[in-house]
């Protein structure tokens, strides 16, 4: 059963093309930098045992130019795997906030599509960008069935004193305001993998999650009981272009003595903050030129970003009572090992130690990276956000069957 898995961040797009229940891909590929200067498309192809890598730079405008690339490249008859549209079966779809209404895969029809545009609000960097790659996916793939798989499902199982709000209860009970937590996909994904390479299913981890958009899980016996973002994607760490945690009188300041509209601060907040916001870099490779250059900007929120990262690890550490594994996944945890020694330095109280060669070491897999007096173990572990939606695709469509009933 052929699944396109379709994971659009807020300036990226991920892809990956199984035959499943093999979960090895087909293709796989990243749009970078999209709606950024320099764009470009990293397509590899593998066959039979073989990787073929090609490299695209071109303008990327938005989400559903780079989905045209990509399905272009999927049909090429030198780059692509596909001899038409039809070969694909489903298309599993990365959906960043499900609020109250869905904590499952879900078949997507015109109801959950409703849905998910009716949470862009609370989700304004991604839910947009997921919406328009179901809505371009159905158009070039007619005969696929259309899957959502929640960036919020995996957080389900934390408990209400971790995911409530100190306000009127109410509050939640009529508008359904509590943490949901996100990248719930890769979070559920590393720990898994960090369960079976720790051989200790009943472990406690805390995932660290470092892109454009970054935050921290703390997980127990393989659940989330813990997580940093909460209604929305924008709390928690530092990110590229969103804020992370702030003080709420920011927003009433803003707003009555700066005369800021809400709509205003939202804007400014999610898309003007963070590491944009610091020091007028959202990318963390452009961050850390500008610091060879005695930014000093760029060196004050590298220090910031790090720094809320290791605040999280202590509260989360005593949450879980206790320290088996901390993970680094994602483009700047798995990449920037300047970023995992900033953020464990000092951290001896904990159990945590870095092996500074072993930190430095450019590898593509799963590796430890601690020192052997370590009482912690240091993992970095590359997230495979797209092999979890292919899976999960594959499930729900196979528990269908043939029938054509929607769920």
């Amino acid at each position: 059963m052929k699944i396109l898995v379709i994971n659009a961040g807020s300036s990226s797009l991920k892809y990956q093309l199984f035959d499943m229940p093999d979960e090895n891909p087909h293709c796989a590929g990243l749009v970078d930098r999209i709606g950024i200067d320099q764009s470009s498309i990293t397509h590899h192809v593998y066959i039979e045992g073989k990787k073929r890598t090609y490299q695209v730079e071109t303008s990327i405008l938005d989400h559903e130019a780079a989905l045209k690339e990509v399905t272009a490249l999927l049909v090429d008859a030198e780059k692509g795997v596909l001899s038409n549209m039809d070969e694909v079966t489903a298309i599993g779809h990365r959906v960043v906030h499900g609020g109250e209404s869905f904590s499952s895969t879900t078949l997507i029809n015109d109801t959950v599509k409703e849905e998910i545009k009716g949470l862009f609000s609370l989700a304004p960097l991604h839910n947009p960008p997921n919406y328009l790659g179901i809505s371009v996916a159905e158009r070039i793939f007619p005969n696929a069935r259309q899957v959502a798989v929640f960036d919020t499902a995996f957080h389900q199982s934390m408990p209400p004193r971790a995911y409530r709000y100190a306000i009127p209860k109410e509050l939640y009970e009529e508008n359904g305001i509590r943490a949901y937590g996100f990248h719930g996909t890769s979070h559920q994904y590393v720990t898994r993998q960090a369960a079976i390479y720790l051989e200790k299913p009943d472990s406690k981890i805390i995932t660290v999650h470092l892109g454009n958009g970054c935050s921290i899980t703390a997980v127990k016996n393989g659940q989330s009981i813990d997580h940093s973002m909460g209604l929305g994607p924008m709390g928690g760490l530092v990110m590229g272009t969103r804020s992370g945690d702030i003080d709420p009188s920011i927003i009433f300041h803003l707003i009555q003595e700066r005369g800021f509209s809400p709509k205003e601060v939202n804007e400014l907040l999610n898309k003007k903050s963070g590491m944009l916001g610091l020091c007028g870099f959202s990318d963390m490779r452009d961050v850390k030129k500008a610091i060879q250059e005695g930014d000093a900007d760029a060196i004050l929120g590298y220090e910031l970003y790090a720094y809320r990262i290791k605040k999280y690890i202590g509260s989360y550490t005593a949450a879980l009572n206790g320290l088996d594994a901390l993970v680094f996944t994602a483009g700047v945890g798995e990449n920037d090992p300047d970023m995992r020694a900033a953020v464990c330095a000092d951290m001896e109280f904990f159990g945590i130690q870095v092996d500074h060669s072993l930190n430095q070491a450019r590898q593509s897999d799963m590796r430890e990276i601690n020192s052997p007096s370590s009482k912690v173990k240091v993992l970095v572990i590359p997230t495979n956000e797209e092999l979890e939606i292919g899976q999960q695709t594959y499930m729900l469509v196979k528990e269908m069957g043939n029938s054509n009933n929607e769920l």
